[in-house]
C-alpha cells in the first residue's frame, strides 16, 4: 500500500513538472499518449530504461500510435478522439518519458510482484485518462475553414467537430441564436444557457420570433413533439431544427403527430442559407459573413455559458 501511495505521489510530481503546451494549456497530447502506451507495456515487461521503449531511430516511443492510445482510452471509458498520431510526431516524447521511468525506478516499483505492479499501473493510466477528459472539457471547438467548400458543408463540419467532444447540442443552439441575431438586428433574440430548460423561463421554445417558436435539438425525442403540440395549441407557428442526419426521421415523426403544422429543417441549411443571403451570395463577402456568424456565436456563448470550451477557435484564414 505504501508503495502504491509513493508511486502515485511521484507520478503526480512528474506530471506537474511536464512542459506546458501553449495550445492545450497543459502537457503535450503526444506526451500523455506516449505515457499511456509505456505504462501499458510495463504491465508485461517492467523495463525501466528508456532504451527499451525507443522506436528505431530513437526519436519516438515504440508502439505509440493513435490506435494503441484509442484502445487504452476506450478500455478506461473515454471514447472521444484524443491523439491521432499517438505521440509518434511528438519529438519531446522520449525526453518527457525518461523522467517518468527514472521516478518509477527510484520508487522500487520494479521490486514488487507483477500483480502489484499492474494494479498501480492501472491507477496511473486512470490519472492520465482523467487528464484527457479535462483536456476535452477545456478545449475550444475547432473549425477548419475551406473556402472551396459550401457554407452548408462548413456548418456540417463544425457540428461534426463539436459532436466528437460532446458539444454538438450547445453549439447548435447558439449557432441558431447567432443566425437569428444577425438576420434580425432590430429584434432582441433570447440568449440563455444551453442547460436552461424552456419551462424554467416560461418560453415556448429555444427562441421566439414574432409568433414563431423555434426548437433546436440534435436528438429529437417524443417530449419535444409534445412541446410542439402545445405551441400549436397556443397559436404559435413552429420550427423544429435538427442535424441533417436526423432530418428525414424528424420530418416523418412531425407529419405523424402534427401533419403540416411543424416546419422541420436541418440546422446546416437554416444557418448557412442565412449567411449566403446576408453575403448577397457573393464569394468575396461570404468569408466576412461567416466570420460575423462565428464572432456573434462566441459573443453570445461568452455572455451566458460558464463553460468557455463551447467557444469556437476561429481559423486564421477567417
Amino acid at each position: 500500500m505504501d508503495l502504491k501511495k509513493h508511486t502515485l505521489n511521484i507520478f503526480n510530481k512528474w506530471y506537474e513538472n511536464l512542459p506546458v503546451h501553449k495550445s492545450s494549456g497543459g502537457p503535450a497530447k503526444g506526451t500523455i499518449a506516449a505515457a499511456l502506451v509505456v505504462l501499458e507495456r510495463l504491465k508485461s515487461d517492467c523495463a525501466l530504461d528508456l532504451g527499451a521503449h525507443r522506436a528505431p531511430g530513437g526519436s519516438q516511443i515504440k508502439g505509440a500510435s493513435g490506435q494503441a492510445v484509442k484502445k487504452i482510452l476506450e478500455r478506461l471509458g473515454e471514447k472521444r478522439p484524443f491523439a491521432k498520431e499517438g505521440g509518434r510526431t511528438n519529438r519531446g516524447g522520449p525526453g518527457d518519458i525518461k523522467p517518468l521511468l527514472d521516478a518509477l525506478k527510484q520508487s522500487g516499483f520494479d521490486k514488487c510482484t507483477t500483480e502489484e505492479r499492474n494494479v498501480v499501473l492501472d491507477e496511473l493510466q486512470k490519472i492520465l485518462v482523467d487528464k484527457v477528459i479535462e483536456f476535452h472539457n477545456k478545449e475550444r471547438i475547432k473549425l477548419i475553414y475551406e473556402p472551396s467548400k459550401t457554407t452548408w458543408q462548413a456548418i456540417q463540419s463544425l457540428m461534426a467537430q463539436a459532436r466528437e467532444t460532446g458539444k454538438e447540442g450547445p453549439l447548435a443552439q447558439h449557432l441558431v441564436g447567432a443566425k437569428l441575431e444577425l438576420r434580425f438586428p432590430n429584434i432582441v433574440v433570447g440568449n440563455e444557457s444551453y442547460s436552461t430548460a424552456d419551462d424554467q423561463l416560461g418560453r415556448p421554445g429555444d427562441f421566439c420570433i414574432g409568433d414563431t417558436a423555434f426548437h433546436v435539438t440534435v436528438a429529437p425525442m417524443p417530449a419535444l413533439y409534445q412541446k410542439c403540440q402545445k405551441n400549436v395549441d397556443d397559436g404559435f407557428r413552429v420550427y423544429l431544427l435538427v442535424p441533417d442526419r436526423t432530418l428525414n426521421g424528424a420530418r416523418q415523426n412531425a407529419d405523424l403527430i402534427l401533419p403540416g403544422k411543424i416546419a422541420v429543417e436541418s440546422i446546416e441549411s437554416f444557418v448557412s442559407q442565412n449567411i449566403e443571403e446576408l453575403s448577397n451570395f457573393s464569394k468575396q463577402k461570404l468569408v466576412t459573413g461567416f466570420r460575423q456568424l462565428l464572432e456573434t456565436y462566441n459573443k453570445r456563448v461568452d455572455v451566458c455559458e460558464i463553460d468557455k470550451s463551447m467557444l469556437i477557435e476561429l481559423p486564421k484564414n477567417l
